[in-house]
């Protein structure tokens, strides 16, 4: 689970030209309301997963280390815990360099590949594999999506892009990556924004240790310090994470259901809408794509109604949708972008939204939820096929 939402503001010089392409497209086709240029979305690869590094580490980088034990001195105020302790727990962090390097932007920025990126978590084998994870946990999956109404396939979705159901889940050590990143990381232009939301996640992973009993150097995750099948950082795991199996602990590496139930908590505490679309499709009609690419302005949350773009003379390409109805559902168009090929758009709703508090991304989140759906179509097709055949 990635935290932040990375953008890109254009050029002064495109912004400007974008302006007036947008208002000449508005004058032609109807009132839209867009004033001013915001940022495009900068989607963000998932934590990479598959990949074996040999981890560079300097042991002891943070005994002694005047940094830490404010940090300690700060956590002995405020917690139940015991300086000596954490002093002694510090004296075995290691400096994880290969952290650092990871997350270090690229020198030369790939472009935006939204057909590249769907080809990576959209594809055969991550399908078979959340087929017979659906089915494995079939359960579970129903309870949760009775208990938080969040659907199955958006759970799926969501576990199946983070780590192929458990296959990849990192094998850091979270205290390390946390720590490395809390008090060492790097000089890029949001360090004070990062290291902050490392030194929470730091924090919240000796009080979720602390509280559960659990050796903090024994934690695995990526190395940002996520952890477990669903990828929770600590933070996450304190508000979030649900004990759904019931047997008294939560245990997001070894329990699917847990992993279930915590992703489906998740989302409805970030406003999952049960029974409502994430997305609905465009017509690929030049006018309609015209008044997309002008509405895509970069903000994730729903900000038009739907009748506004309809008004302008948008084209839905939805069947069963009843745009009048839908009128005054707020929604948000976003932008596909592919080298050599047209942008693509789609309109999203809330639940998409909420799928882009999970990790800001809006290639992400449309990539959950095509790969939920992938999977939700193999699963009829072979309850389909066992029909048949009986």
């Amino acid at each position: 689970m990635n935290f932040k939402f990375a953008s890109t503001v254009l050029p002064l010089s495109a912004q400007t030209a974008r302006l007036a392409s947008v208002a000449s497209l508005v004058c032609a086709l109807g009132t839209l309301g867009i004033s001013q240029a915001v940022a495009q979305s900068q989607p963000q690869p998932a934590t990479p997963q598959g990949q074996v590094f040999e981890e560079e580490i300097v042991p002891q980088r943070y005994a002694n280390n005047p940094n830490v034990d404010a940090f300690i001195n700060d956590l002995v105020a405020r917690y139940d815990f015991d300086s000596a302790a954490l002093h002694d727990l510090f004296n075995r962090v290691s400096y994880s360099a290969t952290a650092v390097k990871l997350v270090l932007p690229s020198p030369t920025p790939a472009s935006k590949n939204w057909r590249a990126y769907q080809a990576r978590f959209v594809e055969p084998v991550r399908i078979a594999a959340g087929v017979k994870f659906w089915r494995a946990n079939q359960a579970a999956l129903q309870r949760a999506s009775d208990q938080y109404g969040v659907p199955p396939e958006a759970i799926v979705g969501i576990i199946g892009v983070e780590t192929i159901y458990g296959r990849y889940m990192g094998n850091f050590r979270a205290l390390d990556a946390l720590t490395t990143l809390t008090f060492d990381y790097p000089n890029t232009p949001n360090r004070a924004e990062r290291q902050a939301t490392f030194r929470k996640n730091l924090e919240d992973l000796l009080v979720w240790t602390h509280d559960q009993q659990i050796d903090p150097t024994t934690v695995l995750g990526s190395y940002t310090g996520a952890i477990g099948i669903p990828q929770f950082l600590p933070s996450s795991i304190v508000q979030y994470a649900v004990d759904f199996d019931g047997n008294g602990h939560i245990d997001l590496r070894t329990s699917p259901a847990d992993a279930i139930g915590s992703v489906a908590n998740y989302l409805k505490q970030h406003g999952w809408e049960s029974g409502r679309p994430v997305v609905w499709k465009i017509a690929g009609d030049a006018g309609s794509q015209g008044i997309a690419q002008a509405a895509a302005d970069g903000q994730p949350e729903p900000h038009w109604s739907l009748a506004q773009l309809t008004k302008a003379g948008l084209l839905m390409s939805e069947p069963g949708l009843n745009t009048a109805a839908e009128a005054g559902t707020p929604v948000t168009v976003v932008d596909l972008p592919t080298p050599g090929r047209a942008t693509e758009y789609t309109l999203c709703l809330k639940n998409f939204y909420v799928l882009t508090r999970y990790n800001r991304s809006f290639f992400y989140a449309l990539a959950v939820y095509q790969l939920g759906e992938a999977v939700k179509a193999q699963m009829a097709a072979g309850n389909a096929g066992d029909s048949a055949s009986q």
